[in-house]
């Protein structure tokens, strides 16, 4: 076996599994066959409002069954999550997109396939929460970058400086103090607001 592939199985096997079928024989058939893999799992039937909170995928069945009050808790955790569908229909297709799946089983189920789809699925939960990652620091840095033009600007204006000058300034206190610029930033213009606000407070209070 290659190394990559020994990468993925290993991955897998970390897994913590809960299988949302009705322990019948083919449900059965699942667990065994994930716990064969080296997966913890366990298996509920119907559809629970909430999930255990060390799992981290889920298979469920999605015919029959309203997975409606499952969503939030579904939302919240954001487990790898394979649907399991016996036909198509736009009812489950619909639930399909509702449960935001992963991957993908079909009824009746088979061995075969099972170890494809349950590995695609774990890839593409990676690789949803990396561009996730990417897009929050993104976000975090936009909005870093928008403080320290505000505080560039407000110390421009109260001190008569140049913008230069200004930069100098929040880069050298950040400095100083070992902080990220932007948190400086911040901080000089939640300073500027709370003053801004007495002020304004005071004013008000003379003409009352």
């Amino acid at each position: 076996m290659s190394a990559p592939a020994r990468k993925i199985l290993d991955e897998l096997r970390r897994a913590r599994v809960l299988v949302v079928h009705p322990k019948d024989e083919e449900g059965a058939s699942l667990v065994d066959q994930l716990r064969r893999l080296g997966c913890e799992v366990s298996q509920l039937w119907p559809p629970p409002a909430a999930l255990p909170p060390e799992i981290d995928t889920l298979f469920v069945l999605l015919d029959d069954a309203d997975v409606r009050p499952l969503l939030p808790a579904l939302e919240e955790a954001g487990p790898t999550v394979v649907a399991i569908v016996g036909y198509e229909s736009p009812t489950s297709l619909k639930a399909i997109v509702d449960v935001n799946a992963h991957g993908v089983l079909a009824k009746p189920l088979r061995p075969r396939g099972v170890l494809t789809q349950f590995a695609l699925a774990r890839y593409r939960r990676g690789y949803e929460g990396r561009l996730t990652s990417k897009i929050t620091r993104l976000e975090e840095t936009m909005k870093g970058r928008r403080s320290v033009e505000k505080a560039v600007r407000l110390l421009i204006d109260l001190n008569r400086i140049d913008e230069d000058a200004a930069y100098r300034l929040l880069r050298d206190r950040a400095t100083a103090t070992r902080v990220p610029m932007a948190s400086v930033a911040e901080s000089v213009v939640a300073a500027h607001e709370a003053m801004s606000g007495l002020g304004l407070r005071i004013a008000l209070a003379e003409k009352t």
